[in-house]
């Protein structure tokens, strides 16, 4: 078990500075993942933790002590890369044994942990096997296994599952919440660009872009809560649907007159100043509904992807440069060129000011209006 703590953490490749300030707090036995675009710093965090990269400048402490010089196998930390890594040449065992003999370990005490690591990621039947002979997900087992065994403070996993297919990668990732599960003291950071990982491992998500952090919290906190349009639309899929408009009306029943040519209200408290200010308005996907009587708002079905369970309509609306998405039950008749009507409760709207900051809702309960007249 271990804290972590990140303090003004600046990253600079010469005069270009990937990592702009990073302040994190991560608690012992917690599970983080950093999940953000390719490009937005998140592998580099990952590596200035593990020690594979230099801080430029700020404080990186675990347990209080200072971290910044110290060299990475003084660290107590054990990392899982994209790629397994594994010496073709040699068993299971011995791949997950050599980092403990170079360290010095007895064989009674070698053999114990690779016992103890096999037997949680279900690896005991595969020991005497060579690389070749394992599958991706296996390899992979294997990869963490060697982790394990070294009993670090800290575990770090760097995309872990982005080379297998898509089958491997829901069942390694289940292997991965198991493991979670089996060590609940263990401090770990995942780092993705799959949000559905994000969402479904972690206790805390880190959402970066461009080198800063944009929000911090539990997954049904970003899902439920986005501080701002980039994590509204970011967590979620299909992507949150995003609609401009203007404020006509502010106070506790916030009116927003929408370039698709209708009026919604918001339960969002506004002030004053802010009317006339272009705003946007979130929806999810799977928030919409159909509706016959006293819609949201209706649209035409431009194309239906059916997926069994639900099916993904894409609507078009005036004023509108994409279409519109909703995730509807499968076994609704739709097809392209029919009109439907749509609607959403107003808890589950999300407006963002001009700025792409949210705008936080008040108590649930209100009504969304009709279409404007």
């Amino acid at each position: 078990m271990a804290e972590l703590r990140l303090r003004d953490i600046r990253k600079n490749y010469g005069t270009v500075e990937v990592l702009h300030g990073i302040d994190l707090d991560i608690r012992s036995g917690e599970f983080v993942v950093f999940v953000g675009p390719s490009g937005c710093g998140k592998s580099t965090l990952l590596r200035a933790i593990a020690g594979l990269e230099d801080i430029s400048s700020g404080e990186f402490r675990i347990d209080g002590a200072l971290m910044n010089d110290v060299a990475p196998s003084q660290r107590g930390i054990a990392m899982v890369f994209q790629s397994y890594a594994l010496y073709p040449h040699m068993t299971v065992f011995d791949n997950m044994a050599f980092g403990l003999k170079i360290a010095g370990f007895r064989k009674d005490q070698i053999a114990a942990r690779i016992r103890q690591a096999a037997e949680i990621l279900q690896l005991t039947p595969y020991l005497d096997r060579y690389p070749r002979a394992l599958s991706g997900g296996q390899r992979q087992r294997v990869a963490i296994g060697r982790a394990i065994v070294r009993d670090p403070k800290v575990f770090l996993f760097d995309e872990p599952l982005s080379n297998l297919d898509a089958a491997l990668r829901v069942a390694t990732r289940i292997e991965i919440a198991k493991l979670k599960q089996a060590m609940p003291g263990a401090t770990m950071i995942y780092v993705t660009h799959d949000q559905v990982e994000a969402m479904t491992l972690a206790d805390r998500i880190v959402v970066l872009r461009d080198g800063r952090i944009e929000q911090v919290g539990s997954p049904v906190e970003l899902y439920r809560r986005p501080a701002n349009l980039f994590v509204g639309q970011f967590i979620g899929s299909p992507s949150m649907n995003v609609l401009g408009g203007t404020l006509a009306r502010t106070g506790p029943d916030t009116r927003v007159e929408l370039d698709a040519g209708f009026t919604v209200a918001v339960p969002i408290p506004t002030e004053a100043a802010m009317q006339g200010q272009r705003v946007h308005l979130g929806i999810r996907p799977e928030d919409l509904r159909p509706c016959s009587t006293d819609p949201l708002f209706r649209a035409t079905i431009s194309l239906v992807e059916q997926l069994g369970e639900v099916q993904l309509t894409y609507l078009d609306l005036p004023g509108l440069a994409a279409p519109l998405i909703a995730k509807l039950p499968g076994h609704l008749d739709l097809h392209p060129g029919r009109d439907i009507g749509l609607t959403a409760e107003a808890a589950n709207l999300h407006l963002f000011d001009r700025h792409e900051n949210a705008i936080r809702p008040a108590e649930a309960g209100h009504k969304v209006a009709v279409p404007a007249e």
